[in-house]
């Protein structure tokens, strides 16, 4: 996996270390992945256009703030996923590719924190 830390202001290898909390964007082949300092980036469209890429490509990712003891997933399916036309089936894909390809990013970087789907984002698991 190519991963790209993007450090304007705020070193991503020092917050790394001092395991500030970070924003990640993981591609949905799982073969790219950004992320930088919370602070740095702020949201996943600014992180995304600050290291190359379109803004809109958000879409494109799986994306979760993290630090060492917890990663929050921000579970957002798009409708086209994959091109499932049944709901559940793709939920149920984009949670197992989601789940493999951050934990890969994860343990790339020496993290091995619980993922997390905050309450905001469960809306699919309780229809």
């Amino acid at each position: 996996m190519e991963i790209i830390k993007y450090s304007e202001l705020i070193n991503a290898d020092k917050t790394i270390k001092n395991d500030e909390p970070m924003i990640a964007a993981i591609s949905f082949d799982g073969k790219t992945a950004v992320l930088s300092h919370i602070d740095e980036a702020v949201a996943y469209h600014i992180l995304l256009s600050k290291a190359g890429f379109q803004s809109t490509d958000a879409d494109k990712f799986f994306r979760i703030v993290f630090d060492q003891k917890t990663a929050d997933w921000a579970f957002i399916c798009p409708a086209d996923y994959k091109n499932i036309a049944d709901k559940t089936e793709r939920i149920n894909e984009f949670y197992k590719d989601g789940f493999a390809a951050i934990s890969s990013f994860l343990a790339e970087i020496g993290y091995y924190p619980d993922i997390n789907i905050p309450k905001r984002y469960r809306r699919h698991f309780e229809e």
